[in-house]
């Protein structure tokens, strides 16, 4: 549905509450404290649904002309309503698959630590065999004990298997292999570095075990895949998640053909309780033939896309994934950067850091087959969505969009940049002015592990501007949210409270206190539009999604208080007591209670523990 459409549609029921008779509605709220999130950020008290729409949002006196005999009436005891959260950016078919593999929880720990979670894990699933694979994930590395520790294949070979390991970083950028799977994967010493990726070696010249973005593809094609079964689980588990969370729309921000089909399964069983969205991926080496590119991600969109948007929640396969290099977290440093990443020509005792050879790697696209690929998709109506971290890879995706704005002029495409870890000055005003939408894991912005890190290696004037959703807010810039989970567990309050505040949990190590940089953040009603209307806009849904209005669909949640007037270190502690998805309730489901469902979903290694998640230190990058 697109503008004109809704329009004629709030135009008809501005009429019937003139003085026509309006039609009963399906149920009827009031006594509430409702947000809208429309352009004017109105307020109301009430609020009327049909046939899974919008049909009435004012005063509780309004109501009357939408209450008939078989009207469901409810008092939501003052409760606070608003649009329901919609994240731009996450990965929940990995985030479910995670559920059902070796988890280390994003803890920090020790190398001894480390090994021993993963022995309890291999003693486990002893029955699988001497040469099956054991996949571990949620791994934390730039948190590990003490900081700055290095790890290798060593540390998994010394647990005495002949099993192949991988674990999986929690950002999704780097995984550590044991001697097998190295061995099964064909690296060695004479390995080269594959295009978008890194092989760490040692001062032998000896692989350590460490890969980085497409050095571990290679485990792709040895690794058994799962079964149609554990994808159908995976998708069902994560989106009970969100359905907890309050998220009633998402976008899977590199999404393979496996978690479209698994989620689309869900949606033909009558079990999609949020409205997906999918990016399909392009590799950096589809980049020697843009055409064939592009091809092949308007074929996806055509076999799966769900066609126009219904109120009951469906699949949207309109949009395609582009990476222009890493992570600016140590030790990885794959962002690409302006300016050199430092480094400490002095001593431990007596550090003097100075400007490095490194750069990070150069932009995963070239120029011009980046502009080639980003036109192209403009012209199918696939909206582009770019993964940069560094001010190098966002200026790079900045230059790309203002060639794909030449080359299309006045075209309806809704360009995205994840992450926006660092910014030039000199780009912040270019999200305007091209009409780009910044999508940010807001949970970064705080001190951390991860952020605090990078002090010296970035120096005082990039750290003043880390994380920069204030600073880009104040430039007019549309700022969206996405979780970017798993790379963080799900905690999408906690989220909106750190773009506020710039500050960790009050619990935080002392090291972590205080604010993050000198970025303003941003205030709560901008936090709840960078994950609701602006969400919407960037996934092209803002005519039925991301505000309470007359003709949108009925998609709502009501939380146990009003992140709006509340102290704002507050927020993190909000809770969802119902997600209406399309006029329907999806969370909690009957019989069960306000309790997170998710924490019914089963773990195999249940031995791993939550504690302490997130106390200290969150990371951040993007999920294969």
């Amino acid at each position: 549905m697109r503008l004109a459409t809704l329009l004629a549609a709030a135009l008809s029921v501005s009429s019937a509450t003139a003085g026509q008779a309006a039609a009963p509605a399906d149920a009827v709220y009031r006594n509430a404290r409702i947000y809208t999130a429309d352009a004017r950020s109105r307020q109301a008290e009430a609020l009327a649904v049909a046939g899974g729409r919008i049909v009435y949002v004012g005063d509780e006196s309004g109501l009357r002309p939408y209450i008939g005999p078989a009207t469901h009436s409810e008092d939501l005891g003052g409760r606070f309503v608003m649009p329901g959260l919609i994240d731009a950016h996450m990965h929940p078919f990995e985030a479910g698959g995670a559920l059902l593999k070796c988890n280390l929880q994003y803890l920090a720990l020790t190398v001894p630590q480390l090994q021993e979670r993963v022995k309890a894990c291999l003693d486990e699933t002893q029955a699988e065999g001497p040469d099956a694979w054991l996949q571990v994930v949620a791994w934390f590395q730039e948190n590990m004990l003490p900081p700055g520790v290095r790890t290798s294949r060593a540390d998994l070979d010394a647990l005495g298997t002949t099993r192949p390991i991988i674990i999986r970083s929690s950002f999704g950028h780097t995984v550590l292999a044991n001697s097998r799977a190295l061995q099964l994967a064909g690296i060695t010493r004479d390995t080269k570095d594959p295009l978008g990726g890194k092989i760490w070696h040692d001062g032998k010249g000896e692989p350590t075990g460490l890969l980085e973005d497409s050095a571990y593809d290679v485990f792709n094609t040895l690794v058994p895949p799962p079964t149609v079964e554990q994808n159908h689980k995976a998708a069902e588990a994560a989106l009970s998640m969100m359905a907890s969370q309050g998220v009633t729309g998402f976008l899977d921000a590199a999404a393979g053909l496996e978690s479209i089909e698994a989620f689309s399964a869900v949606h033909a069983a009558g079990g999609l309780t949020a409205r997906g969205h999918f990016a399909v991926a392009i590799d950096p080496k589809e980049g020697a033939d843009p055409a064939a590119a592009v091809a092949r991600v308007v074929d996806v969109s055509r076999r799966h896309d769900g066609g126009v948007p219904q109120p009951a929640p469906g699949i949207s396969v309109r949009n395609a994934k582009l990476f222009m290099d890493g992570v600016i977290a140590a030790p990885a440093l794959t962002g690409t950067m302006i300016e050199p990443y430092r480094i400490n020509a002095g001593t431990a005792d007596a550090p003097r850091w100075i400007p490095g050879p490194s750069r990070g790697p150069e932009p995963y696209f070239p120029a011009a087959p980046l502009a080639d690929i980003l036109t192209g998709l403009a012209r199918n109506g696939i909206d582009p969505h770019i993964h940069a971290d560094g001010d190098g890879a966002v200026r790079a995706a900045l230059d790309g969009y203002e060639a794909m704005r030449k080359a299309l002029p006045g075209k309806d495409i809704r360009p995205a940049i994840a992450h926006d870890e660092i910014v030039s000055a000199s780009d912040m005003p270019r999200y305007r002015t091209l009409d780009v939408t910044p999508v940010l894991s807001m949970q970064w912005g705080k001190p951390a592990g991860d952020t605090l890190g990078l002090v010296d290696i970035f120096g005082p004037e990039r750290m003043a501007v880390i994380e920069p959703a204030g600073l880009l807010a104040a430039q007019g810039a549309r700022v969206a949210f996405g979780s970017d989970w798993p790379v963080d567990a799900l905690d999408e309050w906690f989220a909106l409270k750190v773009g506020v505040t710039r500050s960790n949990r009050p619990d935080a190590d002392p090291a972590y206190r205080g604010r993050l940089g000198k970025d303003p953040g941003l205030s709560a009603e901008a936090v709840l539009r960078a994950a609701t209307i602006n969400a919407a806009y960037s996934l092209h849904h803002e005519d039925v999604t991301g505000s309470l209005e007359p003709g949108k669909f009925a998609d709502f949640i009501v939380l146990d208080r009003n992140p709006l007037t509340i102290p704002p270190e507050d927020i993190a502690n909000v809770k969802v007591l119902r997600t209406v998805v399309g006029g329907k309730t999806v969370y909690p489901t009957p019989g069960r209670g306000h309790g997170p469902s998710h924490a019914e979903v089963s773990d195999r290694y249940r031995h791993t523990t939550q504690s302490g998640i997130r106390s200290s230190a969150s990371p951040r990058g993007f999920a294969r």
